[in-house]
């Protein structure tokens, strides 16, 4: 299993592969968004609750049955926002990657998401 801060450094690495992908840091926290529109939270980078933030509109009622997965805060989790923390279960690199793919994939506009090739990490 990889340690929380070498996963959070590849999950990022995978979200800003996405077609016109690119980080902020609203807040102070760690974000990839595409079109101005975040679509995945990382939170900040010397945190000790390391972890994501992913909208998935379709697997939310899957993911929110792993361990680690909640509703993610501030009304968020209403709108299909799920927060994962990284711990002593933490999930597949693969199935994070397809979470981060599937919350690009409703927040991209819809030319790239369309053109979105669903690859494997």
């Amino acid at each position: 299993m990889a340690r929380p801060q070498a996963l959070r450094k590849r999950l990022i690495d995978y979200a800003l592969g996405l077609p016109e992908a690119y980080v902020d840091h609203p807040w102070g926290e760690d974000v990839a968004k595409v079109s101005k529109k975040v679509f995945a939270f990382f939170g900040m980078a010397a945190g000790t609750d390391l972890g994501i933030g992913v909208k998935l509109p379709d697997s939310g009622p899957l993911a929110l049955a792993q361990p680690g997965v909640t509703p993610m805060g501030y009304g968020l989790g209403k709108a299909g926002w799920v927060s994962v923390r990284f711990g002593d279960q933490t999930l597949p690199y693969e199935m994070l990657c397809d979470w981060i793919t599937e919350s690009y994939a409703a927040l991209a506009p819809k030319k790239l998401a369309a053109a979105l090739d669903r690859r494997s990490p």
